[in-house]
């Protein structure tokens, strides 16, 4: 998976081994996050940190393959940070990691909000488990 350089090769990089999931919670929500990191937008994400206790975090260093709303493979990201930070403790910068909606802080909490309501799990308190990537390869999927 290295070349002799050490640098990563994407070469023979088989996707069927490497875990595969997609962002959000619909199909629709799923198919906008991966575009914004199709188009360079969005290089972190975050969760809430309990959903973590049954489920560990992939490490960083790892390769995950990120789906679309239709469940097909469209990229290969590779963890680069994870840190543990309130969700009131969220700034612009990291925020604007995200690349969503109009990157500001405002926006980020809203959506966010949002989201964690959904499932109940909501305090501005609560912790998150916020996560960098790279990505590594863009697959060749309609």
């Amino acid at each position: 998976m290295f070349d002799k350089f050490g640098n990563m090769s994407t070469d023979n990089l088989n996707i069927t081994t490497l875990p595969h999931w997609s962002f959000g919670d619909s199909p629709k929500m799923a198919d906008e996050l991966v575009g914004l990191v199709l188009d360079g937008k969005k290089r972190a994400t975050c969760t809430a940190l309990h959903w973590h206790l049954d489920e560990p975090a992939y490490p960083v260093g790892s390769l995950q393959v990120i789906t679309d709303g239709q469940n097909r493979p469209r990229c290969v990201i590779q963890n680069t940070t994870q840190f543990i930070i309130r969700f009131c403790d969220v700034d612009e910068k990291l925020a604007r990691q995200e690349g969503e909606g109009d990157l500001s802080l405002d926006f980020w909490r809203t959506a966010h909000q949002e989201f964690f309501e959904r499932f109940g799990v909501f305090d501005d308190k609560m912790w998150l488990l916020f996560e960098t990537f790279d990505v590594i390869k863009i697959l060749d999927t309609p």
